[in-house]
Parts: structure tokens; C-alpha cells; sequence
């Protein structure tokens, strides 16, 4: 599935719940021994790697309150998140058949949840 979005801004894009945003990194285009992949074979890998450009709050909690009189003023409660793993600016490698993808300003991007992604890795100093 793909969509085309004309938003401007990246910033007003909020993930819901489980949900990340990624740039898929560019894979490689040449095996060790010199040979050119078609972009076909490249697609069509099941397990992909790119960089997490936003991610959701988390998987939503059951509200812990306990019930006491009807007469009792309740607290303002809001909703509570078990936050994710995923962090901007990770590294992400998933499963690709999981994901949906968006284009935005020319570029592609893909939308999946938490559980497709099998391995993070986070390099602090990436972006300085």
C-alpha cells in the first residue's frame, strides 16, 4: 500500500500508540563478488534496515484506579503508555511485509508497529 501525503512540515506528524515512522536506509546495491542487484530484488527482501524519524507513545494501560464512592471527587486521569524501545534516531531492522508506505516531499517513508522491528541499534553520537 502506498500513500501520498502534501503536508509541509515532518513535525506535525504525531505516531499513534505502538506506531514508528522510518526512512528506509538504502540497501546495497552490489553483492561482495560485484554484481549489480535490480531494485525488484532488493524490495523484495524480508528483512529490512532504517532509521526511526518518529515513534508513538507506547502501548496504552489500563487505567489503575480504584473505585471508591460515587459521592468522591475524581482525579483527572489520563491515559498512561508502557513506553517503547525505540528511540529518533535509532537504527531499526524489520520485518519489510509489516510496514506501509508513505511518500512525503519526494522521499519514501514507512509506518509499522513496535513488534516488527527485530533489532535496534542506537549510536548517540549519530546525529552530532
Amino acid at each position: 500500500m502506498q500513500l501520498s501525503i502534501d503536508q509541509k512540515d515532518i513535525d506535525k506528524f504525531l505516531m499513534i500508540g505502538d506506531k514508528v515512522l522510518i526512512k528506509p536506509k538504502n540497501p546495497q546495491s552490489q553483492t561482495k563478488s560485484g554484481l549489480y542487484l535490480p531494485p525488484t530484488v532488493q524490495q523484495g527482501e524480508k528483512i529490512q534496515a532504517g532509521y526511526i524519524i518518529k515513534a508513538g507513545p507506547g502501548y496504552p494501560l489500563p487505567s489503575q484506579a480504584e473505585e471508591h464512592e460515587v459521592w468522591e471527587k475524581k482525579k483527572d486521569e489520563g491515559v498512561h503508555y508502557l513506553p517503547l524501545q525505540a528511540k529518533e534516531g535509532d537504527l531499526a531492522i524489520y520485518l519489510q511485509n509489516s510496514s506501509y508506505e508513505i511518500k512525503f516531499d519526494d522521499e519514501t517513508f514507512l509506518i509499522l508497529p513496535h513488534s516488527a522491528i527485530l533489532m535496534l541499534v542506537r549510536d548517540e553520537g549519530l546525529f552530532d
